[in-house]
C-alpha cells in the first residue's frame, strides 16, 4: 500500500526509475550472495545523495550522505542475518584474525562518541549517523567471510571488482578533455579526485599482485591493459597523496622482485627515473606546485623551502590535532566532536584519543599480518596474487592516509574490506590438513571446535 501511494503520486518517469532501482534491491534480499555481487558493482558506480546541512560532501565536511550501496548493504545484511537465524547449518560469525581488533576499534569509537555526547561536544544524531557511515564496511567484511564458500566464488568476485575498476577508469578518462581533475561517477559537482586516486592505487596493487605472481593468470595482457588504463586515470586525478602512495607501492614491488626478476626491477627503476620527463605536463606542474606556488598568506616554510597552502593546511592540522588532543587525551572528543582534519592519523587521535589510536594501530597491524600470512600460506597462485596485491595495496593506503581520511572513506574502504574478506576466506578454504568438508566442518570452525592444527596454521 505505501508503494502504491508513492507510485500514484509521482511522475511516470520517476516511478519507472524507482522500480528499476528496486530490482537489484529485491535480488539482494532474496539472495544475499547475489546481492554481494551487485554490491561490488555499486561500490563506485552507485549514486550519492547529501542529507542535512552539515557540509558539502562525505569527506570534505560534516555532510551526511546516503548512497545506493548503503541501502543495498542493509538489505544484503538483513537477508544474511535472517538466514543465520533460521538455518541450523549457517553457523555463527566465523572467527578470523581481525574480529577482535575490529571490535576493539569500534568499541573505542563508540565509547569516545558517547563521552563526547555527554560533554556536549558531539550532537547525538550526527555522531550516530557518522559512526554508521564510517564503519559500515566492517559489516561488508563479515558478510564476505560468511557468504563465500568456494574458491570459485572468490575468483568471480575479484573479476567483478576488476570490471568495476575498468568502468570507473574509463569514466575518469572521459573527463580528461574537460580540463578538470577527474573523479568517480556520482560524486556531485566538485567531485573527490583524492578518493578516486586512493581507490585506483589499491586496485592497481591488486592487479600488479596477479601479474607478478607466477601461474596466477594464463593470459596477462588483459590485466596489463587494465593496469595501463588505471594508470592514466590515476594521473588525471592530480592527487599528490595518491602519487606518493603509488610510488611506495612501486618501491615495494621492486624490493619484492629484486631477486626473482632483476630485469623487471631495472625496467621499473628506469620508468620511475623517466617519469618526470614522460608524465603529462599537468602532472609535473601539480607536483612542482607543492614547492613553486607564488607567495601567499598561510604558506609554511620548512627550512629554506616553502610549501603551498594546501600542504601547509595539512601540516597545520597535524599540529592542531595535538593541541585539541591535550583537552581530552584518553578518549578524545568523539566522532565529529573535533575539528575537521583531512589527515587520518591526527583525526583518529583527536576523535578517539589514545585508546582509539592504540586500537586503530592494533587493527592495522592485524591487517598487515593477515595479508602476509595469506601470501605465505595459500597454495593457489591466483589467490596468492590477490593476497600479495592486497598487502601492497594496504601499504599504499597507509601512505595515502597521511594527507587524506583514507580509512573512513567508504568508496576506498568498501573495496579494501571486500578484499580483506576474500583473503581471509581463501585461507579458511585452503585446509588440506582437515578431511572434513561441508557445513558441519565450517560450523566447528566457527565455534572454535575445528581441527587444532588448522586453527594454529590459520592464526
Amino acid at each position: 500500500m505505501p508503494l502504491a501511494l508513492l507510485l500514484a503520486g509521482t511522475r511516470p518517469t520517476t516511478s519507472l526509475t524507482l522500480i528499476a532501482g528496486a530490482v537489484p534491491l529485491l535480488i539482494a534480499f532474496l539472495s544475499p550472495l547475489a546481492g554481494l555481487y551487485v554490491l561490488v558493482f555499486s561500490m563506485l558506480l552507485g549514486p550519492e545523495f547529501l542529507v542535512g546541512s552539515l557540509g558539502t560532501g562525505a569527506t570534505m565536511g560534516r555532510g551526511i550522505t546516503l548512497r545506493f550501496d548503503d541501502l543495498l548493504l542493509v538489505l544484503v545484511g538483513l537477508a544474511w542475518l535472517a538466514r543465520v537465524a533460521v538455518s541450523k547449518d549457517a553457523g555463527a560469525f566465523v572467527r578470523t584474525p581481525l574480529n577482535r581488533t575490529i571490535m576493539l576499534y569500534v568499541a573505542g569509537c563508540v565509547f569516545a562518541t558517547l563521552m563526547g555526547v555527554l560533554t556536549g561536544r558531539v550532537r547525538p544524531a550526527g555522531g550516530f549517523f557518522f559512526l554508521l557511515k564510517y564503519y559500515e564496511y566492517f559489516f561488508l567484511y563479515f558478510m564476505t567471510v560468511n557468504l563465500i564458500h568456494t574458491e570459485k566464488q572468490v575468483k568471480h568476485l575479484v573479476t567483478a571488482s576488476l570490471l568495476t575498476c575498468l568502468a570507473v577508469s574509463l569514466y575518469a578518462i572521459s573527463q580528461i578533455p574537460s580540463g578538470a581533475r577527474v573523479s568517480a561517477p556520482f560524486e556531485g559537482e566538485e567531485g573527490e579526485p583524492n578518493t578516486l586516486g586512493g581507490y585506483l592505487v589499491f586496485m592497481m596493487a591488486v592487479i600488479s599482485g596477479l601479474l607478478v605472481t607466477r601461474g596466477a593468470v594464463t593470459r596477462r595482457w588483459p590485466l596489463a591493459v587494465l593496469l595501463g588504463i588505471c594508470g592514466i586515470a590515476l594521473q588525471a586525478t592530480l592527487s599528490r597523496a595518491s602519487f606518493l602512495a603509488a610510488a611506495v607501492v612501486t618501491l615495494g614491488f621492486m624490493v619484492f622482485l629484486r631477486r626473482r626478476s632483476p630485469l623487471l626491477v631495472v625496467l621499473l627503476v628506469l620508468s620511475m627515473a623517466s617519469a618526470p620527463f614522460l608524465a603529462p605536463r599537468p602532472v609535473t606542474e601539480r607536483i612542482l606546485y607543492t614547492f613553486t606556488q607564488p607567495p601567499e598568506e598561510g604558506q609554511i616554510r620548512i627550512g629554506t623551502v616553502k610549501v603551498d597552502t594546501s600542504t601547509s593546511d595539512r601540516l597545520r592540522s597535524w599540529q592542531r590535532s595535538f593541541e585539541v588532543w591535550k583537552q581530552s587525551p584518553l578518549w578524545g572528543h568523539g566522532v565529529t566532536g573535533g575539528p575537521f582534519m583531512d589527515a587520518m592519523y591526527p583525526r583518529v587521535l583527536t576523535e578517539t584519543g589514545l585508546l582509539g589510536l592504540c586500537a586503530f594501530l592494533a587493527l592495522m597491524r592485524a591487517i598487515f599480518r593477515t595479508g602476509k600470512a595469506g601470501y605465505r600460506q595459500l597454495q593457489d597462485p591466483y589467490l596468492r596474487g590477490i593476497a600479495l596485491g592486497f598487502l601492497f595495496g594496504f601499504l599504499g593506503l597507509l601512505i595515502h592516509a597521511i594527507g587524506s581520511n583514507t580509512f573512513i572513506i567508504v568508496r576506498i574502504m568498501e573495496p579494501f574490506w571486500l578484499y580483506a574478506g576474500l583473503v581471509v576466506r581463501s585461507m579458511m578454504l585452503a585446509k588440506p590438513e582437515s578431511n572434513e568438508d561441508g557445513p558441519a566442518a565450517e560450523s566447528r570452525w566457527a565455534t572454535g571446535r575445528g581441527d587444532r592444527r588448522l586453527r594454529e596454521r590459520f592464526s
